[in-house]
């Protein structure tokens, strides 16, 4: 019987795609998956080196050992795909978790498999269904024996940005997927802002999708050169061959979400770290289902009788320039959250290689992210990227049009909260004194919080009440 370089525990899409790409690239593989017709599907592609076994035992079996198995399973079922292949594994095989499963769980998965003499890695993937084929982003974390076994086999198949590959060893346990996790809730906040922009040319001064198509392409052939900024542009040139409208006015305005982003916000409140942006898209999703809600509430209430009466060429430039530095605040926001969790949970994470591997093959790939691969290499203890040179100047440079943007949003009763959020982020990270003396004065007066003073040391509290 022929023996399989690698496993693949899930044959859905993602794991297919996965699949042939391995074998494209010189690893064979076989697949397992209790769905008879997703093994049939698999199966129509045995030419290039890949086949589907029917049960665990001859599926284990055609593996070369040590064994290398990669599980594309949903998150929710990860330990009841790895329970069934225990009985037949050898101490040293390898399993891979390659699904967005939350770092916590990876965590824990990681320290059980060891006990047990496993090999674990839990790795963060990139790139869609296209991707997976094509060349994704890979962040694998887990022990670095366990990485060696997978290193010539990611090496392979991952993106390649000026022939270096977009993978590299993330960190010890859930550093992988911490990783994944975070660059989905930068992708949130990015996202949220593109679309606000969209809303905010559309509605505020009527630009036709043939304009925002036109907008969108010439911002991707410069600074925010990216692929989220060149899908939009394309979506925008997409009619119904039904009705002859164009697709995206024809979508229901509900957009849902799998909850890395969540995990995000819940997490940078957990280290303490601001994610302003990240925070505003998850909240734009949540309120984007109240679909209903909104409907009714839009005949009670009105809101501003606006007509934009500015230059429209300025606005355009204006919302080039507010979505640019709103871009940056989210890219920021993340790794400055990856380096707050690189201390807390003790994953000596390398931002210059993260930067590196996401430029090519994952969902916020930009050009913008050689920039901060070189930014972090300079200084490796960057505390915030927006301090370093070019975002310094960057940012500085858009302050104005930023503004100005915003101000049109509230005038015409649009919201922005992710363009908002942003520059309260940038706002509030360069003033020296914030007004949080007048809450720790508020904490201090009803539950004797105590405080700190500017010109003494110590630890005060005041009798407010005689």
């Amino acid at each position: 019987m022929t023996t399989y370089h690698m496993g693949m525990v899930g044959l859905g899409v993602m794991g297919g795609n996965l699949a042939r790409n391995l074998a494209s690239n010189g690893f064979s593989v076989a697949g397992y998956d209790l769905d008879e017709s997703k093994r049939a599907a698999f199966d129509q592609h045995a030419e290039e080196g890949v086949k589907s076994f029917p049960d665990i035992e001859s599926f284990i079996a055609a593996l070369e050992v040590p064994r290398r198995i990669v599980l594309l399973v949903p998150s929710s079922v990860v330990d009841q795909a790895i329970a069934p292949l225990k009985p037949h594994l050898n101490k040293g095989d390898l399993l891979i978790d390659l699904g967005n499963s939350f770092f916590g769980e990876t965590e824990r998965r990681s320290v059980e498999l060891e006990k047990e003499g496993f090999l674990f890695i839990g790795s963060g993937v990139s790139g869609g269904e296209k991707g997976a084929l094509r060349g994704p982003a890979i962040m694998p974390g887990g022990q670095k024996e366990a990485y060696a076994l997978i290193a010539p086999a990611f090496e392979a198949i991952s993106a390649k940005v000026n022939g270096e590959p977009c993978v590299t060893y993330i960190g010890p346990r859930g550093a992988g997927h911490y990783v994944k996790m975070v660059h989905n809730g930068i992708e949130y906040g990015i996202m949220q802002v593109i679309a606000e922009a969209y809303d905010l040319l559309k509605r505020g001064i009527g630009a036709t999708n043939e304009e925002l198509h036109q907008a969108f392409a010439e911002w991707n052939a410069a600074e925010m050169n990216s692929y989220l900024i060149e899908i939009t542009a394309d979506i925008f040139t997409h009619t119904d061959p039904d009705t002859g409208k164009y697709i995206v006015d024809l979508i229901l305005d509900e957009a849902k979400q799998k909850g890395t982003g969540k995990w995000t916000s819940q997490n940078a409140l957990d280290l303490g770290i601001p994610t302003h942006t990240i925070n505003a898209a998850v909240e734009g999703r949540v309120i984007s289902g109240l679909k209903e809600e909104r409907l009714a509430a839009e005949k009670v209430f009105s809101g501003p009788d606006a007509t934009f009466a500015g230059d429209r060429a300025q606005f355009f430039t204006d919302v080039r320039h507010a979505l640019y530095a709103a871009m940056l605040a989210s890219y920021a926001q993340g790794l400055a959250l990856i380096q707050a969790a690189s201390k807390e949970y003790d994953y000596d994470l390398d931002i210059e290689g993260i930067a590196r591997i996401w430029r090519g093959g994952c969902i916020i790939r930009a050009t913008l992210l050689e920039d901060i691969r070189q930014a972090y290499s300079a200084q490796p203890d960057l505390p915030n990227m927006l301090l370093a040179e070019p975002f310094r100047t960057q940012i500085e440079e858009r302050q104005a049009g930023w503004r100005r943007a915003i101000q049109t949003a509230v005038a015409h009763g649009i919201p922005v909260p992710g363009l908002a959020a942003s520059l309260a982020y940038f706002d509030a990270y360069r003033t020296g004194r914030l007004p949080a003396n007048l809450t720790q004065a508020q904490r201090d007066y009803f539950g004797s919080h105590t405080y700190r003073r500017i010109d003494k040391d110590g630890i005060f509290h005041t009798e407010w009440e005689d």
